[in-house]
């Protein structure tokens, strides 16, 4: 029976080998943790105010495009981002928390920014497809060894 994992190709430059082989080891919890930390702002602007944000505005918002009951959807909006986001930086409840803001950046893309077209600068759905990929991306491959899941020793 074959390997299942195959060597890693030989780079074009043998000099960068090393230096590949010691970055790779923080390539995924940058992922993890970048995509956390840029949702965690926009929870704290629904949840608390910050930055301009008002909770009151978003659940008007909600409820002008059908989804209701819009003030309770706007809490959890802001929960997902915040205490998600969070929870994906520190890497404890991955995968329940990736798919959270997954789930939330799908609904935000479809109902909110698709008649937009593509493009993010005209209001499209570039931007919240990309983020949903990106927690789809790691409710998949999980928090890695550079995580509260890890330590514990446990994982959804």
């Amino acid at each position: 029976m074959s390997n299942p994992v195959s060597p890693a190709p030989a780079p074009y430059i043998p000099a960068l080998a090393g230096l590949y082989r010691s970055a790779s080891s923080a390539a995924w919890p940058l992922v993890r943790v970048v995509t956390g930390l840029w949702m965690m702002p926009h929870g704290g602007q629904k949840l608390f105010g910050w930055f301009g944000g008002d909770i009151e505005g978003l659940a008007g918002f909600l409820a002008k495009i059908g989804l209701t009951p819009a003030l309770p959807l706007a809490y959890a909006v802001g929960a997902i981002e915040f205490f998600g986001g969070l929870l994906l930086v520190v890497g404890l409840w991955t995968r329940p928390a990736a798919m959270a803001a997954a789930v939330l950046m799908l609904v935000a893309a479809f109902k909110v920014h698709l008649a937009n077209g593509f493009f993010w600068n005209q209001g499209g759905y570039e931007y919240p497809l990309m983020w949903a990929m990106l927690a789809i991306a790691v409710a998949m491959r999980g928090a890695g060894p550079l995580s509260l899941d890890a330590r514990i020793g446990r994982e959804f």
